[in-house]
């Protein structure tokens, strides 16, 4: 599974971005604000291409994706919220969006989560 998350959207508190799945449109993404240096817990993480795996997320108390060896990152998931304070570094979900705002993220995580678990290999491309 090839996933594109293509930033389209981009304010002083947040960037909101359009997430693909080998090509085709799946939902919004909600990042914290791109940063030539990193800010913890508050900066969008470094464009590039991440190997994607699901493990038991500490936080959270259940399985989610993570990325892997994103660059000054750990532990950077995909996860349902809807504004940048609920994000520290994660990339959230969402069905529709807004200025500094995705709704429906819970439906959106679900939908995307029950695709991301039945694949073999996932790759995340930013860009």
């Amino acid at each position: 599974m090839n996933l594109h998350l293509k930033r389209i959207q981009k304010t002083n508190k947040s960037t909101i971005g359009e997430l693909s799945i080998d090509g085709k449109f799946e939902c919004y993404t909600l990042e914290d604000v791109e940063r030539q240096v990193k800010i913890k817990g508050i900066t969008a993480i470094p464009k590039g291409t991440y190997k994607v795996g699901i493990s038991m997320s500490n936080r959270f108390k259940k399985d989610l994706p993570i990325l892997f060896n994103v660059p000054n990152f750990e532990g950077v998931r995909i996860h349902s919220g809807n504004v940048a304070e609920n994000t520290e570094g994660c990339i959230l979900v969402g069905e529709t969006k807004a200025l500094d705002f995705i709704g429906n993220s819970r439906k959106a995580f679900d939908k995307l989560f029950a695709k991301m678990k039945l694949a073999k290999e996932i790759t995340l491309t930013i860009d």
